[in-house]
């Protein structure tokens, strides 16, 4: 069967599906003739499974484990159920925390050393509050991403608009090339600093305001 029935049966989306599969969580043979995907009724079962198991937060490195019989889903569950305890524990001193800041009626005179103090102290016994820098990295990688797609559809929409023109009004060969070839350059400089930056962000690359 075909992905778009396979989404109605399953109730995922296509996007989804897809995903699972580079996950290594689904194997749908590939149709020799087309090369298109064909998924069996066992594919089906196998991604309710999944969808099962993700509705329950398994993470899917774990859900593939299971899947490749390394790890029996008794231990999976198990595992999982402590990390939940582990969580909603922190979830609690996140938010006795938050109780004691209400207390707090100015943002410019709290005095954050105490509650700073306090958080180290319950991360070195292994407690896990948000990872900003973690958060922050995904924000920057988005933007980055938006701002490359912005320009190089901007260029590219020159670039069409030009050939266009110089369809219905021929212009003189050397300037057609020197109108293209400045927003391509563009759409070059833009994709490999969008790349430079990803990898700068890959790497960890800290700011003055995430050293903390």
């Amino acid at each position: 069967m075909k992905i778009n029935q396979v989404e109605e049966l399953v109730g995922i989306t296509k996007k989804n599906i897809r995903f699972y599969e580079s996950q290594g969580l689904v194997h749908p043979e590939r149709n020799p003739e087309n090369g298109y995907r064909e998924y069996t009724l066992r594919d089906v079962e196998q991604l309710q499974r999944v969808k099962l198991l993700r509705k329950l937060d398994v993470p899917c490195e774990q859900i593939r484990r299971v899947a490749d019989g390394e790890l029996a889903l008794s231990d999976c569950m198990r595992a999982h159920a402590r990390a939940l305890e582990s969580r909603q524990a922190d979830l609690a001193r996140m938010r006795e925390l938050s109780v004691l800041l209400e207390r707090e009626d100015d943002l410019m005179a709290l005095d954050t050393t105490e509650y700073l103090a306090t958080m180290k102290r319950l991360e070195q016994g292994g407690a896990r509050f948000v990872d900003v820098k973690h958060s922050d990295v995904k924000k920057r990688r988005a933007a980055a991403v938006l701002s490359a797609v912005v320009f190089v559809t901007l260029m590219a929409a020159i670039i069409a608009l030009v050939l266009w023109g110089n369809s219905i009004e021929p212009m003189p060969t050397l300037l057609l090339i020197f109108v293209i070839v400045f927003p391509a350059a563009v759409i070059v400089g833009v994709l490999i600093a969008l790349r430079q930056r990803l990898k700068e962000l890959k790497g960890g690359e800290l700011d003055e305001a995430g050293q903390y």
